[in-house]
Formats: C-alpha cells, structure tokens, sequence
C-alpha cells in the first residue's frame, strides 16, 4: 500500500522529496504528491515530515 499525502496538511516545505529512495514524490498545485504506482511504502518521507501530512494510504 503506498504512502499519501494529505494536501490540507502539507507545508510544501519540501522535506521529503529528496528523501524518498525512488523519487516518487513531486509537486504538484502547491504540495507534494507520492505516485502510488512507484512508491515502495518504505515510510521514510512520512518519518521526515515536519507537518505530519503523510500517512498510508
């Protein structure tokens, strides 16, 4: 199951792109957004995430 991204909650501060190991995440309309059919589920952006806003989908 992949990882999302809650765009209420997102600060677009940009923490997690660079952290996620197969480059899943990328902003779209002010916040980040996790393909789903790339994520691994691994959880390390939502470990990163100052504003909580990822969670499993």
């Amino acid at each position: 199951m992949a990882m999302k991204i809650d765009p209420n909650t997102c600060v677009n501060c940009g923490t997690c792109e660079p952290d996620c190991p197969v480059g899943a995440i990328s902003e779209n309309n002010g916040h980040r957004e996790i393909n789903a059919d790339a994520c691994v589920s691994c959880g390390t952006c939502a470990s990163e995430c100052p504003a909580s806003a990822i969670s499993e989908a």
